[in-house]
């Protein structure tokens, strides 16, 4: 039986709290030379793709912007547009949300990176919760959840109408447009579509429209669930199995033996999670300022504040306030059992699948992972920019390569095509004749 290749994709970090701004190695998110040397660098390690995440306001804490994450990010696409002119062969993908764009103006402007890119556009499709975000655009309003991912499908309907040329028109719950498109045939088709979303409609809008789904579940076996239910998800819209890849989010820590990588990581996690930095998140879950209360102390003896009213501001992951109880409910049981102080706990909490070795070992465990069906390959994202990949490529790939499990070059002109995915053109054929059936 032959072994199943690893995809890799490489997350440029942003500002936020994976990020180690303090380490002397540390450099800019925003200077185009950050750009070029992370993407020169995993080119140069035959990564799938890069990735970018995208926040579209400012987040607040307490009323003031949030200092530890205020430096912000350019616009995307140009970012983008920008990377695919000093590369070969990777791929990008940018996040991009269908809340607050419209399809006609967003369809052209990916089909002219697929075009400019030569074919290795990809689209993170995101949906934005929140009047906050919404204040910052025309409407200046919001959907709930539902309606968010209705509004998510027909617009990527519509994107791929425009897409295919010529005249486009669709009348729905959520748009309403109708013209002609004077897009060209693209070179793979259509852009890759990812997604993300652990919910039923997210993951039923992966199952119909997406390539890549990206995945939190760091465990082999919560791993090997969460593929099991995508990918048979598949049939009901004509697809097959290798039509939709699943990549769960990764980190990595490389050391010459598991001792030192250990500490490495040890020392990472306390840079990651200052004391401000701990503060702010127990802040999330309490509504509370607790600016007064020491990390390296107990948590706070004072119950959450459970109104819909929320001190923090912008953050994708906001629970409501059943949300917030039960998570408060569950970290001071945690904190009770295990002895932690305030930031042991938000240590301990924000921790992200982490793969941490030797390159041998490290190598191994992603294979692992991948051969048993618990993914595909990993999107990772090192905890420092603009150098976080310059080990793992020097180390880690030529043994993956070694394996038979990874490319030593780049075996076709488009990001499809190197993530073994069908021409979009040839996949809507397939799913068109499945539903006539």
């Amino acid at each position: 039986m032959s072994k199943k290749q690893i995809i890799l994709g490489a997350q440029f970090p942003g500002v936020n709290n994976f990020t180690v701004w303090s380490d002397p190695k540390a450099g800019s998110q925003i200077d185009f030379s950050s750009f070029r040397h992370f993407a020169e660098t995993v080119e140069r390690g035959k990564f799938d793709f890069i990735f970018l995440a995208e926040g579209l306001r400012v987040r607040e804490q307490k009323g003031q912007f949030h200092e530890l994450d205020v430096a912000g990010r350019p616009n995307t696409l140009a970012i983008l547009t920008a990377i695919v002119s000093i590369t070969r062969n990777i791929g990008v993908i940018g996040t991009l949300t269908t809340t607050f764009n419209e399809p006609y103006a967003l369809a052209r402007q990916l089909a002219t990176l697929d075009v400019l890119s030569g074919g290795r556009s990809g689209w993170n499709v995101v949906t934005s919760p929140g009047a906050f975000t919404g204040a910052n655009f025309r409407r200046g309003d919001y959907l709930p959840h539902r309606e968010r991912y209705e509004r998510a499908a027909e617009f990527l309907e519509a994107s791929r109408d425009i897409w295919a040329g010529g005249e486009f028109a669709r009348n729905s719950p959520h748009l309403s447009i109708k013209g002609n498109s004077n897009i060209g045939s693209l070179p793979q088709g259509n852009p890759v579509i990812a997604q993300a979303g652990d919910s039923e409609e997210g993951r039923d809008v992966a199952a119909r429209y997406a390539d890549l789904i990206y995945s939190r579940h760091g465990s082999i076996e919560a791993g090997q669930a969460f593929y099991a239910d995508v990918k048979s998800r598949l049939a009901k819209y004509g697809r097959g199995a290798n039509d939709l890849k699943i990549l769960p989010g990764a980190n990595f820590v490389i050391g010459d033996t598991q001792e030192d990588a250990d500490e490495k990581l040890k020392d990472i996690r306390r840079q990651q999670v200052s004391p401000k930095t701990a503060t702010v998140f127990l802040e999330q879950i309490w509504n509370r300022d607790l600016s007064a209360y020491d990390t390296d102390g107990p948590l706070p003896d004072v119950e959450p504040d459970f109104s819909d009213v929320q001190l923090a501001q912008g953050r994708a992951n906001n629970q409501d306030s059943k949300g917030r109880a039960e998570t408060a409910r569950l970290w001071r049981e945690l904190a009770e059992r295990d002895n932690l102080s305030i930031r042991e706990l938000v240590i301990r909490v924000t921790a992200r699948q982490h793969f941490v070795g030797t390159p041998q070992k490290i190598a191994d465990d992603i294979n692992h992972y991948v051969q048993a069906d618990a993914a595909d390959g990993f999107v990772f994202a090192p905890h420092l920019t603009p150098g976080g990949f310059d080990e793992f490529v020097q180390k880690v790939v030529p043994i993956l390569q070694e394996k038979g499990v990874y490319r030593k070059e780049y075996q076709a002109e488009t990001l499809r095509e190197n993530l073994g995915l069908p021409l979009q053109e040839e996949a809507f054929t397939d799913q068109r004749l499945s539903a006539s059936s």
